[in-house]
C-alpha cells in the first residue's frame, strides 16, 4: 500500500471515529426507546408520555431514515425520545407562580434552607409607610420566596423552613399582615429564644436528610436601625466559617456590582462582618445572615415596597449564591 492511500485510511478512521464520538454524544443527551411488536407512532409517543401533536414532528425530524413506509417503527431500531419541559411545583408561590418551568441545572447538587425572619406572632420590625405599615417578616418573606422560586428554576432543592400556606408571592406595594407562618409543619411560639431553638432544628434536620455536597443556609432579615439614615445591606457569617465568610463577601461584592452598574451615583456601602448570631452560631450547614435595608428609612422602604426592586433583591442574592457555588465547583 502507498503511502498516500495508507494516509488516506488513517484520515478516512479519525473522521468515523469523530463521527461516532459526537454521535454518541448527542444520543447521550436523549432517553431512548424501542417499540413493542406491532406498536404504532401513536401508540409509541404516548407510552413514553409525547403528545403525538405536540411531539410528532419533533420525533420524525430527531430519527430521519430509521422509518418504514408512512413513517412506520421498526422493530430493530432504538429511537430518541424528545426532551419534554420539565414544570416544578411549589403551592408556596402561589396560585399564579405554583407551576414553572425548569430552566436551567446551574445549581444541580445544591441544597437550600431558606430562613425568612420572624413570622408568626412576631411580625419583626414595622415601618410607617404613609397610612400604612410595613411588617418586617412580610417583605422578608416574599423576598425569601422569590429566591426561592429563582434557586429552584436552576436546579436547586430548596427547603423554606418558614412557610405561610395562604400568601404566596405577592406583587402589592403593601403587604398585609398575618400571623399564619409556620416553622416547616409548626406553630410558631412567641418566646425569641424558643423561636430560634425551633428554626435551627428545623434546618438542622433537613440538613441531615440531605447529601448534596453544596448545602447553604439563607437567612433574610430586614434592618430597624436609626430612621435619620439610610441602611445598606449587610452579610453576617459565624466568626470559625471560612465558607459562610467567602459566601457573605462573594454577596457583598455582587451588590457592590449590581448597584454600580444599576445606580452608579448611589453608592453601596453593604459591609461583611461575623456576629455570634444564634443561628448562625447553631445550624449545621454553612449560613449567612442577611440583613436588606432599614424598613424604617424611607428611602431603604423604596426597596421593599415595589414588587421590582424584591424581585431585584433575590436576583442579586441569587447571582452571588451562584458565584460560590461555581467557585466551590471548580476546587
Amino acid at each position: 500500500m502507498s503511502t498516500t492511500i495508507a494516509k488516506r485510511h488513517i484520515i478516512f478512521g479519525l473522521i468515523l471515529i469523530c463521527n461516532t464520538i459526537l454521535f454518541a454524544q448527542a444520543n447521550a443527551d436523549y432517553e431512548t426507546g424501542k417499540p413493542k411488536a406491532g406498536e404504532g407512532l401513536h401508540s409509541f409517543l404516548i407510552r413514553h408520555k409525547l403528545s403525538p401533536k405536540e411531539h410528532q414532528q419533533t420525533f420524525l425530524e430527531l430519527n430521519k431514515g430509521k422509518f418504514g413506509k408512512n413513517n412506520s417503527l421498526l422493530a430493530h431500531q432504538t429511537y430518541l425520545i424528545p426532551a419534554t419541559e420539565i414544570e416544578l411545583y411549589q403551592p408556596l408561590y402561589g396560585a399564579e407562580r405554583e407551576r414553572f418551568p425548569l430552566e436551567s441545572n446551574a445549581l444541580k447538587g445544591s441544597s437550600f434552607y431558606l430562613v425568612a425572619g420572624h413570622g408568626g406572632p412576631d411580625p419583626g420590625a414595622i415601618g410607617n409607610y404613609g397610612n400604612h405599615e410595613l411588617h418586617e417578616d412580610e417583605y422578608a418573606y416574599d423576598i425569601t420566596l422569590r429566591l426561592a422560586k429563582k434557586l429552584e428554576e436552576n436546579g436547586a432543592k430548596v427547603h423554606i423552613v418558614i412557610k405561610d400556606e395562604d400568601d404566596g408571592i405577592r406583587d402589592k406595594q403593601i403587604l398585609g399582615y398575618d400571623n399564619h407562618e409556620t416553622c416547616g409543619t409548626k406553630e410558631i411560639p412567641l418566646d425569641q429564644n424558643q423561636r430560634l431553638k425551633q428554626r435551627t432544628l428545623e434546618v438542622n434536620k433537613l440538613y441531615k436528610q440531605d447529601s448534596e455536597a453544596y448545602r447553604r443556609c439563607i437567612i433574610i432579615h430586614l434592618d430597624s436601625r436609626s430612621k435619620r439614615k439610610q441602611i445598606d445591606v449587610f452579610f453576617y457569617h459565624h466568626k470559625r466559617s471560612k465558607s459562610g465568610k467567602k459566601l457573605a463577601f462573594q454577596l457583598r461584592d455582587t451588590f457592590d456590582e449590581k448597584y454600580q452598574k444599576h445606580q452608579p451615583s448611589r453608592g453601596f456601602s453593604g459591609t461583611v462582618s461575623s456576629r455570634n448570631l444564634y443561628l448562625l452560631r447553631n445550624t449545621t450547614p454553612v449560613s449567612v445572615f442577611i440583613e436588606l435595608g432599614n424598613i424604617q428609612n424611607y428611602r431603604d422602604q423604596q426597596r421593599f415596597v415595589k414588587a421590582n426592586n424584591r424581585q431585584a433583591l433575590a436576583n442579586w442574592l441569587y447571582d452571588g449564591i451562584k458565584k460560590d457555588f461555581e467557585r466551590n465547583n471548580k476546587k
